[in-house]
């Protein structure tokens, strides 16, 4: 089924003056490729309304069936604007198509097209639970004395099993989160598809807070996962 276009700006075709939805890829009138519209967005692109919950199979097809319609080989002998278009239209659907196929890529943009994601990092930082920002001091706490103790001298294993015991609370929390998440997700898109808008809008908000704790989680995995990297190179 087609995105509702009513209330998508239009452009006019470069070649004839018909005015057509920025997401439109060819000229209703004379049939010429269009330029790429500057307000449209991935999920119109590719013919898609905005749900979160998508078909990988369908989004591959949809994928490919542009990717032969814009593809530049076909536009060898047209006009400048038709060649420029192709390309234009060739590379915004690589992009969109690297976001919309990665379930998380497709919600950080969903969060942004929708004003709900943090516009700075300070943002971020003030809008993270206190109980996950106590997290982050007690662990940067543990990886300051794990490191003392590998100066000390400590047996490689004995850093090695305490960095894994920080670790673990770490990648359970991050699991759970990815469990909220799906079930917001479906949520989202239930409520999108009954037209729940308020409802949709508390869902996102709900999601954008888990998505700034996520990635807390996630930076606080990495640097354990670096300090494990570093006991490893230590020991061969």
């Amino acid at each position: 089924m087609q995105p509702d276009t009513s209330a998508i700006p239009v452009q006019p075709c470069k070649h004839c003056g018909t005015r057509a939805p920025v997401d439109v890829h060819f000229c209703p009138r004379c049939d010429k490729i269009l330029t790429l519209g500057r307000h449209g967005d991935y999920f119109t692109f590719f013919g898609l309304h905005r749900r979160l919950q998508v078909d990988a199979r369908d989004l591959e097809q949809r994928f490919r069936a542009l990717s032969r319609q814009f593809h530049p080989d076909f536009f060898h002998n047209s006009t400048t604007t038709e060649r420029l278009a192709s390309l234009e239209r060739s590379s915004y659907l690589n992009d969109a198509f690297r976001t919309m196929r990665d379930p998380v890529a497709r919600l950080e943009y969903l969060l942004k097209l929708e004003g709900f994601a943090p516009k700075e990092s300070r943002e971020s930082t003030a809008q993270v639970p206190a109980g996950l920002l106590e997290e982050v001091f007690e662990l940067n706490e543990e990886l300051e004395a794990i490191q003392e103790m590998r100066i000390d001298g400590a047996p490689a294993d004995q850093v090695a099993a305490r960095l894994a015991a920080a670790r673990t609370p770490i990648e359970d929390n991050l699991a759970e989160h990815e469990r909220q998440l799906q079930a917001l997700m479906a949520t989202h898109d239930a409520q999108f598809d009954a037209g729940d808008m308020a409802g949709r809008y508390a869902t996102l908000e709900a999601m954008r807070t888990l998505m700034l704790e996520r990635t807390y989680l996630t930076n606080l995995l990495a640097t354990v996962r670096r300090e494990m990297g570093e006991g490893e190179a230590a020991r061969s």
